[in-house]
């Protein structure tokens, strides 16, 4: 029985969100016929760690759905082995970047990676803890419809259920290759929390989120796209299913919304850069870039920001996150300019991670320039966020040095993924 992983990540209290995923894993189970391995990776504080067990054991498995929850140790311990059995060098720096101390988006997404070879797992098909699934006639939109119908199925055969769509776009072998990716977006809040600042100041807002946007994006049309940015699906609610097969583009799918097919993953990483928000979107560019065929639906996942991020501290800590993210994106651009420009694709269709790890090394390093104009543009937003602008500046060449080995870090990864999952694939759970 074909086997697949939905997985949720999660530091923070989110029971809700946990009973949603086990509704939607019994939903994809029931309709699908395929057995779901539910993986709760948790690095919660040890109350809320328990809280989270005792819910999930409460809740029997529904027919064909699994539950594997684990706590910051028991993945330390997982990885351990891993490491262990991959027979590589550095093995405590490479557990240090895959677990590290500090919140890093792409570290967890590749534990749920690694974890899903171990389950012997199809797909990943990912959520977050700060999101919800939309109603329709009172019953949950569920993303795993689309997901299971398209990712691993030859891209000829999701044609002709939906539609060849821009299937033809991407060349003439992609008919048949098998469907790399199947996301949507959000609706609700802005999945980067910069409302506030374009509330107090639109001209600040312009120059932030203009860092976040590639450098081919022309002059006349960078106002718009910084007025879109962030924004997802908008708001409309969810009427009927609309997929699209062809080359996804990267700003249309978001991380709590996607469902990626193993020969992806198990290829290639994502970086592990600590304390920066968007670096878990690599994948995304990398499949745009190599022409692999995907589904673009509109099952949006409904999204909401958690309240300490808008006051004191957590505010100040999560624009530290998005001003590293805006730095290191001066890099990534250039990463993705040279994917662009690379065939990225073995002749059966396979990604290659070594083309990737030379694009990363190749890449420039962070500007920093680009870190002044950062600090200097939270500066103008006044003495409130002087704890954030103090620490851009106290802080300017650590960040700086800090961006550049998260790059020398996630080449280095690259290198060793393929041998990482071959051997996580052997290790039992």
């Amino acid at each position: 029985m074909r086997r697949v992983c939905l997985t949720l990540p999660t530091n923070r209290p989110c029971l809700p969100a946990l009973r949603a995923l086990l509704a939607e894993a019994a939903h994809g189970a029931k309709e699908f016929g395929v057995e779901v391995a539910v993986l709760v990776l948790d690095s919660s504080p040890a109350p809320v760690v328990a809280e989270h067990a005792a819910a999930l054991a409460a809740d029997p498995a529904a027919p064909g759905v699994r539950v594997h929850h684990y706590d910051e140790d028991a993945q330390r311990a997982f990885l351990a082995r891993v490491l262990a059995r991959a027979g590589l060098a550095d093995r405590d720096g490479l557990l240090d970047r895959l677990l590290p101390d500090a919140v890093s988006y792409g570290a967890c997404t590749d534990r749920a990676f690694l974890f899903a070879e171990a389950l012997g797992c199809a797909s990943v098909h990912r959520r977050d803890s700060d999101s919800r699934y939309q109603l329709l006639d009172g019953a949950p939109v569920f993303p795993i419809d689309q997901e299971l119908a398209a990712v691993g199925r030859p891209a000829a055969a999701v044609a002709d259920r939906i539609g060849a769509g821009r299937l033809a776009r991407l060349g003439p072998r992609a008919a048949e290759l098998p469907v790399a990716l199947a996301g949507a977006s959000f609706i609700g809040e802005l999945s980067v929390d910069v409302a506030e600042i374009l509330e107090l100041d639109p001209a600040v807002h312009a120059e932030l989120v203009g860092l976040s946007l590639p450098p081919t994006v022309p002059p006349p049309w960078r106002p718009q796209a910084v007025k879109e940015a962030f924004r997802g699906a908008g708001t409309a609610p969810f009427t009927t299913d609309r997929p699209v097969l062809g080359q996804v583009a990267p700003n249309r799918v978001d991380m709590c919304n996607v469902a990626l097919d193993r020969e992806v993953y198990a290829r290639v990483p994502l970086p592990t850069a600590t304390e920066t928000i968007g670096t878990d979107y690599f994948l995304l560019h990398v499949l745009h870039h190599a022409g692999l065929p995907g589904v673009l639906h509109n099952r949006h996942i409904v999204n909401f920001h958690t309240g300490e991020r808008r006051t004191g501290p957590g505010r100040t800590a999560y624009h530290l996150r998005l001003a590293k993210f805006l730095l290191l994106t001066g890099s990534l651009n250039a990463v993705f300019t040279t994917l662009a420009e690379t065939d990225l694709l073995t002749p059966d269709g396979r990604l290659r991670p070594e083309r990737i790890a030379t694009a990363v090394r190749t890449a420039p390093a962070p500007d920093p320039a680009r870190l002044t104009t950062i600090t200097d543009a939270y500066h103008r937003l006044g003495p409130a966020w002087s704890p954030l602008t103090d620490t851009l500046t106290t802080h300017h060449d650590r960040l700086l040095a800090r961006a550049a080995t998260d790059l020398t870090d996630f080449a280095a990864l690259l290198d060793t993924w393929p041998t990482l999952t071959a051997a996580a694939r052997q290790e039992p759970l």
